[in-house]
């Protein structure tokens, strides 16, 4: 139950952020914040990192616990990816953005750094 319900949620977050990502930028409400956009794509890969992170971790059972972690960085990056390609081709209000791509690989690091650390302080609790 706890896979179902973690996968659900990756897939629902994910599911947003392509909605998000490939609506017409038009229909969006505009907000005069420099570089929000790529605060934006930060946040919507940390978030999309963490949930697969959780699903990953249930789904691997394997001894190397970083595992989860890089298979969850690597979709957020290539997701990252396929959404500005998906942009190029498939919007006319929206464009392709290297930029917005290390926006995204920034939010997925930032999440691994804090799984990360979280592993390290609950081990850490757990030797005491």
């Amino acid at each position: 139950m706890r896979k179902l319900c973690f996968f659900l949620i990756a897939i629902l977050w994910s599911g947003i952020v392509l909605f998000l990502c490939l609506t017409q930028s038009t229909n969006l409400p505009v907000i005069t914040i420099a570089n929000l956009d790529k605060y934006i794509h930060a946040f919507f890969h940390f978030v999309f990192t963490l949930l697969w992170v959780l699903f990953f971790r249930t789904q691997i059972n394997n001894a190397n616990k970083y595992k989860p972690l890089l298979v969850s960085f690597v979709f957020s990056v290539f997701f990252g990816i396929l959404i500005e390609m998906l942009q190029l081709r498939l919007t006319t209000t929206r464009h392709a953005d290297a930029l917005d791509v290390l926006a995204n690989i920034f939010g997925a690091i930032l999440a691994v750094l804090l799984v990360l650390l979280y592993d390290k302080i609950k081990l850490q609790n757990t030797n005491k």
